[in-house]
């Protein structure tokens, strides 16, 4: 397993990296890493491939926003009946159950922040088995997995010449 977790830590830190760079960073034959690529793929454990973008630099009105999602758990399904139907949604980049004052850790992306409210009071919250919801919009992302979006602050030593 350990070939198998280096190659996948290896693509979560650069998803751009060729077979044959994995090959020479990981000492393993090039049809090795094809194969055990492939068998992770298969297997679900690799799931896509993306860039991570500052969505703030470009012309995409983009708003995001956090929901706490407070559920009632089905007898026999517990929160995964709930959670797989709020899956569903376009609108929804991701859903988490997490420990707390909430179970659900909905987010979810839009272009105005009037479009999601519209989408938490007419289509997740009248959901069966939906008892609250609670948005918090994202203002500003200063960092995401592990990546800076700011470029840090700016050096403020003077400079000393002799």
């Amino acid at each position: 397993m350990d070939k198998c977790l280096d190659i996948i830590e290896l693509l979560y830190e650069n998803s751009r990296l060729t077979d044959e760079q994995i090959a020479a960073m990981t000492g393993l034959d090039l049809s090795e890493v094809k194969d055990i690529i492939k068998k992770l793929e298969d297997d679900k454990v690799l799931l896509k491939y993306r860039a991570l973008v500052n969505w703030e630099k470009t012309q995409k009105d983009v708003v995001h926003a956090l929901i706490e999602v407070r559920v009632t758990p089905q007898q026999g399904h517990g929160f995964n009946a709930i959670a797989e139907r709020i899956c569903q949604f376009d609108e929804v980049t991701s859903v988490s159950l997490v420990s707390g004052g909430y179970d659900l850790a909905v987010e979810v992306e839009g272009k105005t922040m009037k479009e999601i409210a519209l989408f938490v009071a007419e289509r997740l919250a009248p959901l069966d088995g939906v008892l609250s919801t609670a948005t918090h919009f994202i203002l500003k992302k200063y960092k995401q997995e592990g990546v800076l979006f700011t470029d840090g602050p700016e050096d403020q030593r003077l400079v000393v010449t002799p």
